[in-house]
């Protein structure tokens, strides 16, 4: 399809309808002035972005602020009248309990940030395991507060660091997306738990399972593929060892997840099965996904477990934000001595070389003081403008 340019540069309206619709790459023909060739992609109707409105986009934004801000308001109200349950509960916890809950934070941490490395090497990336992992402690500090914020911060610090062996910012949102697809799944198969303490319909973990299902399809098709930012985040689900990798480190993380849950329930005398802890985690995710902040621990232990007492899921769910904080500044501390210590250590090298290199600045000079007089003059006369070298060493500091 060829169009003529205007007179501008700027395309007509017909034109500017076919770049709404497909993925356009202009090139010049050769003996055509201003004509340009318009290679078209067709972009699927499911991945086209809606228009939306800023306004109608603003309140939607504060309804779902205020909607948060109003349950957390709630909560703090419900556990003000129990304060001192709440205060019993978190306590009363064991040290070595909490701090293996917080040993479980980290592994699952790094579980996830490998599992994230997998995708991003796959996507073109030559970042080392190292440099990503210091931008996914950041990006862990970030979750605690909120999902969205955590991954924004992991990109962000990874793009910073390593800007020429990372791919662009659309392949490693898109790389993400393996990872959410795998959690995603695993939350389908185990919402089963939720039909009991949220009374869902017992069909939901089928369309939920149905869903994910139809979204891993979606992602693995060839219109998918065309469209380039897209295809090369998810190149890990083309490879079965990547695709096989990925699964692992997650599953990893989850029963990290699963297994910190269940022991700050019981910590706080929360009689508690793997399946109790395993809604939790479903609601601490879902909830996350909302500016709930640091209190989404407790909303969520509250939402699964409240009848078996609302004091004691609150303290349990405190337990977990506390424990999750302090996993996630752990791995953020780390990130950050390592980064420290690494620029320390090329400092020291650099230093260390220094001294080294000074005497080969000098030896030319004293190269051409050990030639015959004769030779020597004749060099400095037809160079150096009959300075000596003696002067020449003098004036750039070499002698």
């Amino acid at each position: 399809m060829s169009l003529a340019g205007r007179s501008d540069g700027r395309l007509d309206s017909e034109a500017s309808r076919v770049a709404t619709r497909t993925h356009i790459r202009f090139r010049p023909l050769p003996d055509a002035g201003t004509t340009r060739e318009v290679e078209e992609h067709p972009i699927p109707r499911w991945a086209r972005r809606p228009r939306r409105s800023p306004a109608r986009r603003e309140r939607r934004n504060g309804l779902v602020v205020a909607a948060s801000i109003g349950a957390s308001l709630a909560l703090v109200a419900v556990l003000v009248v129990k304060w001192d349950e709440l205060e019993r509960g978190v306590t009363g916890a064991p040290l070595a309990v909490v701090a293996l809950a917080v040993a479980l934070q980290v592994l699952a941490l790094v579980s996830r940030s490998e599992a994230w490395y997998t995708c991003v090497r796959a996507s073109g990336g030559s970042v080392s395991r190292r440099r990503l992992y210091r931008a996914s402690g950041m990006g862990g500090l970030g979750s605690q507060l909120n999902t969205q914020l955590g991954a924004a911060a992991r990109i962000f610090a990874l793009r910073r660091s390593a800007p020429d062996e990372t791919p662009a910012v659309p392949a490693l949102i898109a790389a993400e997306l393996p990872i959410l697809v795998v959690e995603a799944a695993l939350a389908a198969i185990a919402s089963v738990t939720l039909i009991g303490p949220l009374g869902l319909p017992w069909w939901f973990p089928i369309a939920a399972v149905a869903a994910v299902a139809a979204v891993t399809v979606g992602l693995r098709s060839r219109a998918v593929a065309k469209i380039r930012w897209l295809g090369q985040g998810l190149a890990v689900a083309r490879t079965p060892a990547g695709g096989a990798r990925v699964v692992a480190f997650v599953l990893v993380a989850v029963f990290s997840q699963i297994a910190r849950n269940w022991l700050m329930l019981h910590a706080v005398g929360v009689d508690a099965s793997v399946f109790d802890a395993t809604a939790v985690l479903i609601a601490v995710v879902t909830l996350s996904q909302l500016p709930f902040g640091l209190s989404v621990g407790a909303a969520a232990s509250v939402l699964i477990l409240g009848p078996q007492g609302v004091a004691a899921a609150a303290a349990a769910g405190v337990l977990l934000t506390a424990t999750g904080t302090m996993g996630s500044l752990s791995f953020a501390a780390w990130a950050t001595l390592d980064l420290l210590l690494g620029e320390g250590r090329a400092a020291r090298l650099v230093s260390k070389q220094l001294p080294s290199l000074r005497p080969a600045v000098g030896a030319p000079w004293a190269a051409l003081g050990a030639l015959p007089a004769q030779r020597r003059l004749s060099i400095e006369r037809s160079y150096f403008g009959g300075l000596s070298h003696f002067q020449i060493t003098r004036v750039l500091g070499v002698a």
